[in-house]
């Protein structure tokens, strides 16, 4: 009985990849080594570069939290600790659009805290 090497699956497999690989330069978009290579790191840098847009995102939202307690007259850290100690659940996410849309229900807040 002759070798089966499920054609079907593996020319499914390379078109997948081959159709993942649509637009890059040269070699890259046609010829499936090098498209797989290329859709690999592609796939590791978009997974990697989620990761980094939440850090980002924490970092922008913790500026504008301080810069707002600042003009409030409190630090970022202090603000927080005392946010803690009054149990109010607030994420920083919540904080910063509160302190950049909504300026004087960010002044309640600090005040309830002071």
């Amino acid at each position: 009985m002759p070798r089966s090497t499920n054609h079907v699956a593996s020319r499914k497999r390379r078109k997948k990849v081959l159709k993942q690989a649509k637009g890059y330069f040269g070699a890259r978009s046609n010829v499936y080594t090098v498209a797989k290579n290329a859709v690999d790191k592609a796939m590791l840098y978009a997974y990697t570069g989620r990761k980094l847009k939440k850090r980002q995102f924490r970092r922008l939202w913790i500026s504008r939290i301080n810069a707002a307690a600042r003009q409030e007259g409190m630090t970022y850290s202090t603000l927080m600790h005392a946010l803690k100690q009054n149990n109010i659940e607030l994420n920083r996410k919540t904080l910063a659009d509160l302190a950049l849309n909504h300026p004087e229900s960010f002044k309640e807040i600090v005040a309830k805290l002071a």
